[in-house]
């Protein structure tokens, strides 16, 4: 696995990856395409009866596809930070009466949410990590730069500070560290000092703005294979939303909720995101956490995960039917018995 690929901006559940447009999409009548269906279905295993659990609901396009491989009396539980995702998900899914049971949570609290809705012993567990294509054409959200509108940037606009609110108040060093960090941009300190200078005449708050302020600060490309703001924005979003926090809760909550049998499957769009699954994975996997001097194990750490073997990318016609889907890399383990 490469872990620098990197096609960052506007991931989404529902089939987005990073072009040169990335508000664009693969539209049919139910929403967007959800992203390597066929190959999250397979790795879920999803049989009748099972309890399976879709942690970042989106457009419900993969909910959609576990509740039918798991007919007839399987039952999901679907949950998503963005209110307005349940609210389609439940328009979706209505067809499946009780077996669809959804919540406005976050991933983040998985370990509480799930045993409450009697989901405390799942078959499976699915995070897609990207964005969903309803929220990158939000123009209240400012999520993408083509659709515009306020920098907010939350999943859940009832909490937390919109993403106006940090490029007006972190300094050129704070922004620089964030760009650099969350977004790995090349030119972090240039578009930094930029903002900085520019905020001090007019206040940075619409996405408009900023993309446009991000392509005068960096060196003109010969193509644009992405917006020059992709990585910024980005960076804005995990910051703003506590992406890589929340992932790490949900991970954690898998070794928590998985019987033994039970299946991870993790759909992530950026190497940041990846490299936190494929180690944590990779730790599980593992067990023993004795220093490599210390003769035999004294920790007593047993394996709790198994891998499902190589990380899964999307198949050549299914980019050239939705190039959204390009970036996006699949990773499955089983949970074994402690």
């Amino acid at each position: 696995m490469n872990d620098s690929f990197h096609d960052p901006l506007g991931q989404a559940s529902d089939g987005e990856s990073v072009d040169s447009s990335p508000e664009g999409g693969a539209e049919t009548e139910v929403g967007h395409l959800p992203v390597m269906v066929d190959e999250v279905i397979e790795t879920l295993a999803a049989k009748a009866g099972s309890l399976q659990i879709d942690a970042t609901l989106g457009g419900a396009g993969h909910a959609e596809r576990i509740l039918e491989a798991s007919a007839p009396d399987g039952r999901l539980l679907g949950l998503d930070a963005d209110g307005a995702a349940i609210a389609r998900g439940q328009r979706r899914l209505a067809r499946f009466g009780d077996r669809a049971v959804l919540r406005r949570a976050n991933f983040r609290e998985l370990a509480q949410v799930a045993p409450e809705a009697g989901f405390g012993a799942a078959d499976g567990l699915f995070l897609d990590l990207g964005l969903s294509s309803y929220q990158l054409s939000d123009v209240e959200r400012g999520f993408g730069f083509r659709a515009g509108g306020r920098l907010d940037m939350r999943f859940d606009t009832s909490r937390g500070r919109p993403a106006a609110d940090l490029l007006a108040t972190m300094d050129a060093a704070e922004l620089t560290a964030l760009f650099g960090r969350l977004g790995e941009e090349p030119y972090a300190g240039r578009i930094s000092r930029t903002i900085v200078e520019t905020r001090t005449a007019t206040p940075i708050e619409t996405a408009e703005q900023l993309a446009a302020l991000v392509k005068r600060a960096v060196p003109a490309p010969k193509t644009y294979r992405i917006h020059p703001a992709t990585r910024v924005f980005q960076a804005l979003r995990i910051a703003v939303n506590d992406e890589l926090g929340a992932l790490d809760a949900g991970l954690s909550a898998s070794l928590v909720l998985l019987r033994p049998g039970g299946r991870l499957v993790v759909l992530s769009y950026h190497s940041l995101e990846d490299r936190i699954v494929k180690r944590f994975i990779a730790s599980e996997q593992r067990g023993c956490v004795c220093p490599p001097q210390v003769p035999i194990c004294v920790c007593g750490r047993q394996p709790r995960l198994r891998s499902l073997g190589k990380s899964r990318t999307p198949s050549a016609a299914e980019i050239h039917a939705n190039p959204r889907s390009r970036s996006a890399r699949l990773r499955g383990a089983e949970r074994v018995a402690a």
